[in-house]
């Protein structure tokens, strides 16, 4: 019996208003993943791949279809009950680290898990810092570290709470091609040990051949590639 599907997208349209009128980003998509796929889309900039991740983890409301996290449908829920739903389960790491700059690398990591009211917040981040390489950086603010580094505490950050799934939005976008493919290796390779599903959004055709599932967008629309 195949487990039920962590994410699921049916029919998903989204519109935008811009000066020059309706914009429509996204048209019937459809997704669905199971627990451990790891599931990548790719397509040219501007195809709407971005939008469909900040769409399927709640943090933009789609203006028709649905969209069920963990079984639930995001449009019965308003931001606090989507934060909710996401909190311990989702995760998401961004192109631009979105680490916050008055907070250390240990503090960063532990933010999260305290908010999830983990037990032993503290002894996890380090435990996880170290899994990332970053044991001599606990105590360093983001702007003290290189850009790998800074991805490294970010990737700490959302595997820490051991989440059923991960959003990753151009992970490597923002690092030289050295730094990327180590940064990349590493994510890999705690998805290994986590068991967690991911959806990953990327221009490296090189980084979505890795996953079991490749998608390429288009005007809006999913389709395999």
């Amino acid at each position: 019996m195949t487990d039920p599907a962590v994410l699921e997208l049916s029919a998903v349209g989204l519109i935008l208003p811009s000066s020059a009128g309706p914009v429509t980003i996204l048209q019937g998509a459809d997704l669905s993943v199971f627990p451990g796929e790891l599931v990548s889309i790719v397509g040219p900039s501007g195809s709407g791949k971005s939008s469909l991740i900040a769409v399927a983890a709640g943090l933009e409301q789609p203006t028709s279809g649905v969209v069920r996290l963990f079984g639930e449908s995001l449009t019965d829920l308003d931001e606090d009950g989507r934060a909710r739903l996401r909190r311990g389960r989702a995760a998401l790491v961004f192109q631009s680290f979105h680490l916050l700059p008055n907070m250390t690398a240990l503090e960063n990591v532990s933010a999260p898990l305290e908010i999830a009211r983990r037990p032993k917040a503290g002894a996890v981040a380090r435990d996880w810092l170290g899994r990332v390489g970053l044991s001599h950086r606990l105590d360093h603010y983001p702007h003290q570290l290189s850009g790998g580094e800074q991805q490294r505490v970010a990737l700490a950050r959302a595997l820490a709470v051991e989440p059923a799934l991960l959003f990753a939005d151009e992970p490597t976008g923002n690092l030289d091609q050295a730094t990327g493919a180590q940064v990349a290796d590493l994510m890999f390779a705690l998805l290994t040990d986590t068991g967690a599903a991911m959806v990953l959004v990327t221009h490296d055709d090189a980084l979505a051949a890795r996953t079991r599932r490749k998608l390429a967008m288009s005007n809006g629309r999913l389709a395999a590639a």
